[in-house]
């Protein structure tokens, strides 16, 4: 019995290396480039063994890309309970985003198209995050950063549409991910703040850049 316990606690402990080493190898290099042979290589393990737990590379993207919402998610939820005002959640989000994007290759998320099972994975949850997104714009108001006057879930479908234009038209490719996240979070966002939140912005958040 103890065997098996010890043989079970071995096999979860090594799904999660291997989660964490594909996904490290297919944001750095693009999906495409990685094969299992280099999974098993890089963590010193047989091919074999590597496909006892995993059946092809595609469902050791979607487990890894399942695994990097959910972490994603908790991220996001730590720094929603832990800030002052939206407009500190706002910065908090930037710089988390950019953190995570720094370390992904653009072949990566234009090897990902090629997925469209595990893309729709990625867009899932649209009600739950539109409730969020209307929750977090309520509170700028209440909080005086945000206007009265501004349709929110018109605003929250234009940033569905030019964040779904960045990625089918390869942006990331032409420029940095600090680019796109700077001018389309904070020329955007500006629009919509008071000059309570205008102020915010450019004596805290851009004056960091």
């Amino acid at each position: 019995m103890q065997e098996i316990k010890e043989l079970s606690s071995y096999r979860t402990t090594l799904k999660e290396k291997i989660q964490q080493m594909s996904m490290q190898l297919f944001t750095s290099r693009g999906i495409k480039a990685v094969k299992m042979d280099d999974i098993a290589a890089a963590l010193g393990i047989s091919k074999r063994t590597l496909y006892e737990i995993y059946d092809d590379k595609e469902s050791l993207l979607r487990a890894g890309v399942s695994k990097y919402m959910e972490e994603h998610r908790q991220r996001m939820d730590y720094i929603v309970r832990n800030s002052s005002s939206v407009m500190e959640m706002i910065l908090k989000f930037y710089k988390t985003h950019l953190e995570e994007s720094s370390h992904v290759s653009p072949l990566f998320f234009s090897d990902l198209e090629k997925y469209p099972s595990i893309l729709s994975t990625l867009h899932r949850n649209q009600e739950e995050k539109l409730k969020f997104y209307m929750g977090f714009m309520k509170r700028g108001v209440e909080e005086g950063y945000f206007r009265e006057d501004i349709n929110y879930k018109l605003i929250s479908h234009m940033f569905d549409a030019l964040g779904k234009y960045m990625m089918e038209n390869h942006l990331y490719e032409a420029y940095t991910f600090k680019e796109l996240y700077y001018n389309m979070l904070f020329v955007s966002i500006r629009g919509f703040c008071t000059d309570k939140g205008v102020k915010y912005i450019d004596n805290t958040i851009l004056e960091d850049e």
